[in-house]
């Protein structure tokens, strides 16, 4: 039945296909041409009939050409209608893919994969899927036999969970085997790591996969209770035959080939037989679907060079059809805006339509721009984008049709193996994996013979689909790739032998999906080659492919191949070509970028176990691999530059360290896997790599260029007496390569001591280490060896000393890398590790004398103080530089001990920390890679450091060694430089100073203790005679240096004695007795012994530093050669007990003189503070005012002069506008609850404040907060605008002023493109000091020196109510205050219609001080026009009098406000709020009321007070109700409807001396408000939601709170039944609480407005006890009588009574109009993000979906202030009008002017205001204590609480605009930020 296509054509010309599609009617034109091939072989009727319906679809409507089918025939073989449907679709579409052909084409699929048997997928209900949906959608939504609900457990059964982009997923170092496992959010929350190194990251991509459950995975059970181990056991994947999985040789698969269904699954369901063919068939025809359209497309895109080059290109249209589509490629090149304006320019497209397709672009990987049949105009277009290096292609509309048939298909696929059939979720996997692993069916092509068909190759026979898939991987795109990357990782996951089946396949192409990602591939990141890395990193994968398909082999081969260039077509030579090994590093291989990964490939199977076994116990290995570093050897070699600089400094250096750095690292891998080896097979790898260097440094191999590097010579040298026979080699002449990658592996394969003891060696024949060599090279020959990393280690010293300095550049950077921390355990550790081999093999001697040979030292070590071509300088440092590495390669024991990693490590941390304290991410930049990646790091770390958390927003978390590690700390470790070294030695003395009292205490360094092993005898290089000259020489020529120039010491003279009694001290402690007899005996210049020079220095006047350690030395050579020592040794003669030494007297009588000169200092500063409060005391009063007049303001930030009164100049300061203050929110009881819990004083710490870090029990404090969709933010609807004024301090006179703003336009005009840190328009500028934003400039006033008003107050109240009526009505006061009776004044509206002509008035008399005003008044009118829809204040309309900002309310009052809202929760004892006042803070306050007194003054020009009596009268009027309520003036809106910290503000500013007495009424005024306000707040809560109080806390304060209460709502009945109600509901103590809470604000803003206007009339008095709360401190600092002594107070009562009444009988007439809302009382919080940052993303299905878009944003931003979740720089809720990104967009509806953003996947701040920004700090920080941005390292990230403190105080003090202005200031910022 395969194959079989049965077709009837309807007579009617209908087409049925199980729904009904609707065709336009073509009129009839068709001229059919012959077949372009021939049918296939073999090929029947049926066949060709297929093939010319095929062809009449493309030029037929479907009414002229029906694929209607017989019903029978529809239900038999649901297949053929499917093939048919795709042949037949791209003719029938016209090639226009829709939404609605991804819907016929799954609908399709479906219905032929089920055919009769939907039910088993899908709920009876429901038995056919609805359009465009997938079936794994249904099955979720609709919960299908438990889909989309928690999976059952199954023991053995892993997570597999596909992580989606976006996804959290998380890492565990202690516990995972490699970095390559990762866990997701579910099953890492269910697992304990505690204490452990996690790691936290977002998926880039999608494809990878949980590894909870795979055992393979992890070091340490996990114990996952969602996936428990499974009970039976799994066989050793070392051992198991692999036989199962083996690759099918024939395209007929026995039963054997198959593989098995998964074994112990209970969810299976019995399939029958019939579905489960008709499954297998759909899906392979699937399959074979996409293959067949893939054979057509191109590996890259590419544009045809002409019409011709377009017609050729091979097409599966078999009519040929000359319609064309230009599609354009994804890439990481291109941004939107470009790919946008493109489209626009060559499409005709408008922005929209480009928009969408650029997003297609993005999303898909791919998109059409354009279809049509003029080929010149696609060429044109596609040209046009190439040009740009934008992937673009031309291609016939058929085949572009089907590739988009293809991707539905894969798609499709995708959404197969998320689904279930029944229960069984496993059973679609299977069928997809068992016909991926199938043969591609030729006959399932219903169009002619496909002559490009994959079906097998040269190198690959009979591949499978699976093969075929992953080589077309490359034609497709990305959203298709990422698919089948899910694909096959979900199949990989069904079984063991489902695993290894898939890798055997991925490893037989492996090579030529190499090729492809290494030179085709245009989107490397979703190439199919990372796909190794899910395979390669587990053991029993990679065992089975390098056993089976010899994949390392493989690898060696394409490195080698693709190296040496060996690349044709597009395709890297396979096998290579053995003879072609030449390196050219200026060839595009080394210059690409994409080698690495294959490098990792072979790193990542190295390391695997099973394969480490392999290759210690196969020789091929290690014979192969040697081959292949061949190729490396001696690369890049340098010369000397001698005469002339270097032209050209070429950077191929960084291409071959690349290269190397790769290598190397494969190298260490394999070089580690010989710990598995038997000493018989070690001595064999050694053997084969010394035979491989050999032949490449003899030049017996034609490897090296033979220009560069000439046959090895030797020659003749006498050192001392003796004669030997090195290698003649200059590296001042010769070529010297850094890269010597055989050598390095010798070293790896050296460093396995515990395989090279005597013992082992003896068991193969041999009887010392030295037998490995000498048995198969001569001592030359090994001298070869050794010599090429010895001209590295001559030449890094040479360039050091400067004498490679005309090589430029690239030497240095050349030089810096080898010795980087990164690779110098691959490269410089290794060559130093071969000269201590070499020591154990060869006579020392020759060593010692090779190496003097090389760094051209010989004669000076004989005595000659002249060299060649060395000057004294360059002599001195080369011989500290070989000094040095005498004492590296005697000293350092890592290597040749095989120290175990844990104690490298802890040496590595010791010696990086002994410098000092350090961040994590400097430490791990002074330790190697390999060491840090290691598990033991982080644990090693905490046992030897001590943490120091960060403590200020600007710390970061320090690791400080503990005090006894300072013992290890060795000053001459070989990884110091020589700086470095002599600081750890000064380090070390203090420290034993301090413990010992020693002065000059000696650094004894440690023995080796390498008791064992080959390299045990290594000490004995002491017992040379050749080091002991080196020894002689290095002092002795410095002593006659230093004598030669009359006693200066000679260029690094101090250094050489340093190391070389460093050298000679190693000798005294490692061989101590030959040592000592040696130095006795051994004579040298002028008969001298080592003993004559040391026993010289002892005592030299020029070395006194040196004088302890000589003496150790002497000391313990003493014990040995008594005699010798004592003979020659200087002793001074002692100068008796009583003798002081001349040195101490001197240090004694410089104390004493210190001393008396502080005694006399003490002495003067008493008398001169006598002296001082004398005339303190004598001054009289007038003197004192004296003194005030002259107060002094400083000087002018600009011209620097004295600020006084000859010249007019004010504070620099800035008006924002603001929407900080916070209403108290109706019907929230969280808000509620949060008054009623807050504390009674808000002028102490509130809470506990987390001082450790990270946090302690974050995780439970996350969960117990649980998630909210605003994470706790506060409502945006309920904020009050205003307007905020603040000041920086400095201040600056008119006419600089007026220079400095000319100066800021000029620097407009010259920058022209910089985004500025100031708006001229705004009227901005910054502090030319301190950089702060402002827009104004306020006059200064000094502090008044008015008195109280000392009348009691009910006197007062009557004196003033007589006064009023005394007084004449004044017409021109009331023409100047508001129309609606509410009692405010005109002239302090910032859109006042009658300001300008008072202004021009003003000017006439020319006072500077008006001009100040003007700038306030400006500025605030501007902000005033904007902002009417967001102030509720009754105003007159715009024109009229009074029209705008009410600037005593909305600024002054609204500024005091804010300062108070942001002092909450903070503060010292015995204080109040007005004492944590700044200076600038009372200065602006002044300044302000001061604004308020010159507007006043302008209106009442020609009155003597300037008009302060009749504004004073009339605010008493106000204030009084029987005024309010009379029919003689105008107040009929109810005082209580004001806020009355207005009316204090407005007296503060023109009547200060009553302002006692108008902060009492005010305060009453307050109390009534308060109650009329929460009656309107409590009606709308339910009381039982509350929070409960105990008992009434402050009666003595409030007294009977239901008798105020009740008295101040009796005059309104409805009014009254609604507080009854809420009185008795809430019950007295909460409301006294309420009551409390409520109006503390008001006396806190009181209280500082009363101590900047008068400060000396409202000191802080002596307060009784600190427990005394807030209310009780204000009410005494202001004076203000309790409500609990209001039934003594008559005329408070009147007051009130009428305030009251006046509100009772508005709110009566008119309830709707009289509502009352207060501002929150609490202290202000920003959304409350997790404790822990990875928190956010936890839960997928509980992501914040943005507002606008209703999607989760994939880069979101959470506002900091509502808690909104936004899309960040996304276009799709941008303002493509005004460029406006959807944070700005946000801004407006919720800060205003201001927002703060976290960015969540960036983590970091952004703040905006107006149409700038800038990024501020994370208020995260690592495990380690710092900022990790965009979570680059991975570490979990913890809320740090002074850093989330210090961004909401900056937000509190309105900081932000200047913190904008600052960053902006201080960089050439380009601009952008409106687009966020």
């Amino acid at each position: 039945m395969e194959g079989r296509l049965d077709m009837v054509v309807d007579g009617r010309g209908e087409t049925r296909v199980g729904h009904t599609f609707r065709f336009s009617h073509l009129p009839l034109l068709l001229r059919i041409s012959s077949s372009p091939s021939s049918p296939a072989q073999g090929g029947s009727n049926r066949f060709l009939f297929t093939t010319i319906m095929s062809s009449l679809s493309s030029f037929f409507p479907s009414k002229f050409l029906s694929s209607s089918m017989n019903t029978r025939d529809r239900s038999s073989e649901p297949l053929s209608h499917l093939r048919f449907a795709l042949e037949t679709m791209p003719g029938n579409r016209k090639y226009q893919f829709t939404n609605l052909t991804r819907a016929e084409i799954l609908h399709e699929l479906y219905e032929a994969f089920w055919g009769p048997y939907s039910h088993l997928f899908l709920p009876n209900s429901n038995s056919s899927l609805p359009m465009h949906a997938l079936l794994n959608e249904v099955q979720v939504s609709q919960g299908f036999c438990g889909a989309g609900k928690e999976e059952p457990l199954i023991p053995g059964r892993p997570c597999a969970h596909i992580l989606k982009k976006g996804e959290p997923c998380y890492r565990c170092k202690d516990c995972a085997l490699d970095d390559s496992c990762v866990i997701c959010s579910r099953c890492f929350h269910a697992t304990n790591h505690t204490g452990h190194n996690v790691s936290f990251f977002i998926a880039q991509q999608s494809g990878g996969c949980c590894d909870c459950g795979d055992e393979e995975a992890w070091r340490v059970p996990i114990n996952c209770p969602y996936h428990p181990p499974s009970t039976s056991e799994t066989p050793d994947p070392s051992t198991t035959s692999p036989a199962s999985s083996s690759t099918p040789k024939t395209r007929t698969r026995t039963i054997s080939d198959v593989i098995p269904p998964v074994k112990n699954y209970p969810y299976r369901v019995n399939v029958p037989p019939e579905l489960r063919e008709t499954m297998n068939r759909t899906v392979g025809y699937a399959l074979d679907f996409v293959l067949d359209t893939l054979d057509f497309s191109p590996d890259e895109p590419s544009v045809p060079a002409g019409e011709a080059d377009l017609r050729l290109q091979p097409s599966a249209d078999p009519m040929m059809k000359d319609q064309h589509c230009v599609v354009i490629w994804n890439d990481d090149k291109h941004s939107f805006d470009e790919v946008i304006k493109l489209l626009c320019d060559l499409t005709s497209r408008t922005h929209e339509e480009a928009s969408e397709s650029a997003h297609r672009i993005d999303e898909e990987g791919r998109d059409i721009v354009k279809m049509s049949t003029d080929v010149t105009l696609l060429l044109e277009i596609a040209q046009n984008i190439a040009q740009i290096d934008l992937g673009v292609t031309i291609r016939r509309a058929y085949d572009t049709f089907r590739e988009q048939i293809a991707a539905v298909i894969i798609e499709w696929l995708l959404d197969l193996t998320q689904s279930r059939l029944a229960t069984d979720t496993l059973i679609l996997r299977e069928v997809i994996a068992e016909e991926l692993l199938s043969p591609r069916k030729r006959d399932h092509n219903s169009y002619m013979y496909n002559t490009h068909a994959l079906h097998s190759l040269p190198d690959i026979p009979n591949l499978t689909r699976l093969d075929c898939l992953f080589l077309c991987h490359t034609r497709l795109w990305k959203k298709p790739r990422l698919s089948l990357k899910e694909i096959y990782t979900s199949i990989l996951t069904l079984s063991r032998d489902h695993k290894l089946a898939v890798a055997g396949h991925f490893a037989r192409v492996y090579h030529r999906v190499i090729d492809a990602y290494l030179l085709v591939d245009r989107e490397a990141e979703t190439s199919i080659k990372y796909f190794a890395l899910q395979l390669f990193t587990v053991p029993s994968v990679s065992y089975h492919i390098v056993r089976h398909h010899k994949l390392i082999t493989r690898l060696l081969a394409i490195i080698t191949a693709f190296f040496t260039n060996q690349i044709m077509d597009k395709r890297i030579a396979y096998p290579p070509l053995t003879n072609n090994t030449v390196l050219d590093v200026d060839t595009f291989p080394f210059k690409s970028k994409r080698f690495m990964p294959v490098f990792s490939d072979l790193r990542y199977l190295c390391h695997n176990e099973p394969v480490q076994h392999l290759i210690a116990h196969n020789r091929e290995f290690i014979v192969q691999f040697a081959k292949t570093c061949q190729l490396f050897m001696c690369v890049n070699p340098n010369k000397r530059a001698v005469t002339n600089h270097v032209e050209f400094e070429t950077d191929a250096w960084i291409s071959v360290f690349n290269v190397t750095l790769s290598l190397s690292r494969v190298i260490k891998v394999y070089g580690q896997a010989f710990s598995k080896a038997s000493t018989a097979e070690l001595v064999s790898a050694i053997t084969t790599v010394v035979h491989h260097i050999l032949m490449v440094c003899t030049l017996a191999e034609d490897r090296l260029d033979r220009t560069k590097f000439p046959p090895i010579a030797f020659h003749e040298i006498v050192f001392g007496d003796t004669a030997y026979s090195i290698i003649k080699f200059d590296v001042l002449e010769g070529w010297v390569s850094f890269h010597h990658s055989l050598h390095w592996l010798l070293a790896e394969l050296f460093k396995h001591v515990d395989l090279l003891t005597e013992q082992k060696l003896m068991e193969v024949g041999m009887t010392r280490v030295q037998d490995i060599m000498l048995r198969h090279a001569s001592e030359q020959a090994i001298l070869t060896v050794v010599d090429f990393p010895l001209r590295v280690l001559a030449m890094i010293a040479q360039i050091r000393t400067g004498l490679w300095v005309r090589n430029g550049f690239a030497i240095r950077g050349q030089l810096l890398h080898y010795r980087d921390f990164m690779l110098r355990e691959l490269c410089y550790d290794q060559d130093l590790f071969i000269l201590q081999v070499a020591l154990v093999i060869l006579d020392p001697n020759t060593i010692i004398v090779t190496i003097l040979d090389r760094f051209g030292l010989l004669q000076y070590f004989s005595g000659a103080f002249v060299h060649g071509t060395y000057d004294a300088t360059q002599l001195a440092s080369m011989v500290e530089e070989v000094l040095y590495l005498f004492i590296t390669i005697l000293s350092e024991s890592a290597s040749i001990s095989k120290m175990p990693i844990e104690d490298q490590v802890r040496r590595e941390i010791v010696h990086a920390l002994s410098l000092g304290p350090c961040t994590y991410s400097d430490l791990v930049k002074r330790v190697s890679e390999r060491l840090v990646e290691d598990v033991c790091f982080e644990r090693v770390l905490k046992e030897i450091t001590n943490f120091r958390p960060p403590e200020s927003t600007s710390d970061s978390g320090m690791y400080e060694l503990k005090d006894e590690m300072f013992d290890e700390v060795n000053p001459f470790f070989y990884h110091y430089t020589r700086n470095k070294r002599e600081e750890v030695e000064t380090i070390l003395k203090n420290r034993i100073k301090k413990k010992t009292g020693v002065a000059d205490p000696v650094l004894i360094p440690k023995a080796m203790e390498v008791k064992t092993g080959p390299f045990a005898i290594i000490p004995s290089t002491f017992e040379s005679e050749a080091l002991l000259q080196v020894m002689f020489y290095a002092i002795y020529n410095v002593l006659v240096g230093t004598e030669s120039s009359g006693g200066t010491a000679p260029p690094s003279g101090e250094a050489i004695l340093d190391q070389v009694l460093h050298l000679i001290m190693l000798a005294i402690v490692e061989r101590a007795a030959i040592f000592c007899a040696l130095a006795a005996i051994k004579t040298f210049e002028e008969e001298k012994t080592l003993i004559d020079v040391l026993c010289t220095l002892e005592h030299h006047e020029g070395y006194k530093p040196y004088k302890a350690r000589v003496a150790w030395v002497l000391d313990q050579i003493q014990n040995y050669v008594p005699h010798e020592v004592r003979s020659r040794r200087f002793v001074p003669p002692d100068k008796g007990a009583d003798a002081p030494d001349p040195e101490e007297m001197r240090k004694r009588a410089a104390k004493a003189r210190q001393e008396a000169i502080m005694k006399q200092m003490k002495a003067q500063q008493a008398s001169f503070a006598i002296n001082f409060d004398d005339v303190d005391d004598e001054e009289d009063e007038d003197m004192e005012d004296a003194q005030q007049e002259e107060v002094s303001y400083g000087t002018c930030i600009v011209c620097q002069e004295d600020l006084n009164s000859m010249r007019s100049f004010g504070m620099l300061g800035l008006v924002q506008p603001s929407r900080s203050i916070r209403r108290q929110p109706d019907g929230f009881t969280i808000y509620l609850n949060e008054v009623l819990q807050s504390p009674p004083s808000l002028d102490r710490p509130v809470g506990e404040r987390i001082t450790t870090f990270p946090p302690p029990d974050a995780e439970a404090i996350d969960a117990k907060a649980g998630s909210s969709p605003n994470y706790d933010g506060f409502p945006a609807q309920y904020t009050r605008f205003g307007l905020h004024s603040s000041v920086c301090s400095h201040m600056m006179h008119l006419d600089c002023f007026q220079v400095y703003s000319i100066s800021i336009r000029q620097r407009h005009r010259t920058q022209a493109t910089r985004n500025h840190p100031e708006v001229i328009p705004r009227k901005e500028y910054i502090c030319p000091l301190c950089k702060s934003l402002g827009n104004v400039i306020l006059p200064v006033a000094k502090a008044l020196s008015t008195e109280l008003n000392t009348v009691p107050f009910p006197d007062w109240i009557r004196s003033a109510g007589i006064s009023i009526l005394k007084s004449k009505p004044d017409s021109h006061l009331e023409s100047l205050q508001f129309r609606n009776g509410t009692g405010e004044f005109v002239f302090w509206s910032a859109q006042d219609s009658g300001y300008s002509v008072a202004m021009r008035n003003a000017e006439r008399d020319a006072t500077e001080a008006t001009k100040m005003v003007d700038t306030v008044m400006t500025v605030s009118k501007s902000f005033s026009q904007q902002t009417r829809h967001l102030r509720e204040r009754h105003e007159p309309e715009a024109g009229e009098r009074g029209a705008g900002i009410y600037l005593p309310e909305e600024l002054i009052g609204y500024t005091i406000a804010s300062m108070e809202v942001a002092q909450r929760g903070s503060g010292v004892s015995s204080s109040v709020v007005a004492d944590s006042l700044s200076e600038a803070q009372i200065q602006m306050i002044r300044g302000c009321l001061n604004v308020l007194t010159r507007l006043a003054a302008m209106h009442f020009k020609g009155r003597p007070d300037e008009g302060r009596e009749a504004v004073k009268q009339a605010i008493i009027k106000r204030l009084l109700p029987e005024w309010s309520r009379s029919s003689l003036t105008s107040f009929s809106f109810p005082l209580l409807l004001r806020d009355p910290f207005t009316v204090l503000v407005e007296a503060a500013a023109v009547a200060p001396d009553i302002i006692r007495h108008v902060l009492v009424l005010t305060y009453y005024a307050c109390l009534a408000r308060t109650v009329i306000g929460l009656v309107f707040v409590l009606n709308k809560i339910r009381s039982y939601n509350t929070a409960q109080l105990a008992r009434r806390n402050h009666e003595d304060t409030f007294g009977d709170v239901r008798m105020f209460f009740m008295s101040v709502v009796r005059h309104s009945p409805v009014f009254e039944h609604t507080a009854t109600l809420a009185f008795e509901t809430f019950g007295e103590a909460r409301i006294e609480k309420l009551l409390y809470a409520f109006t503390l604000p008001f006396l806190r803003k009181a209280a500082m407005l009363c101590r900047a206007v008068l400060p000396h009339s409202f000191p802080t008095p002596d307060f009784a006890g600190s427990d005394v709360n807030e209310y009780s401190r204000l009410l005494q600092f202001l004076g203000i009588p309790q409500l609990s002594d209001l039934p003594h107070q008559d005329t408070l009562q009147n007051a009130l009574s009428g305030w009251c009444a006046h509100y009772g009988h508005s709110h009566a007439a008119s309830p709707l109009n009289f509502g009352v809302v207060l501002d929150l009382p609490c202290v202000y919080r920003l959304a409350r993000l997790p404790l822990v940052l990875d928190n956010l993303f936890v839960d997928p299905d509980k992501l914040v979906p943005c507002t606008r878009c209703n999607t989760v944003p994939a880069d979101a931003a959470i506002c900091l202030l509502c808690g909104a979740t936004v899309c960040f720089q996304s276009t799709c809720c941008a303002d493509m009008d005004e460029r406006r990104g959807e944070c700005n967009m946000h801004t407006r509806e919720c800060g205003g002017a201001l927002g703060i953003y976290f960015l969540v996947k960036r983590c970091i701040v952004l703040y905006l205001y107006g149409n700038s920004g800038t990024f501020n700090q994370s208020p995260y920080l690592d495990v380690h204590g710092e900022v990790d941005i965009s979570m680059r390292r991975g570490p979990r990230q913890y809320l740090h609480h002074a850093r989330w403190e210090d961004i909401r105080k900056t937000w509190l003090n309105h900081g932000i605009p200047t913190v904008i202005a600052r960053k902006l200031e201080s960089s050439l910022d380009s601009g952008g930020w409106e687009t966020f």
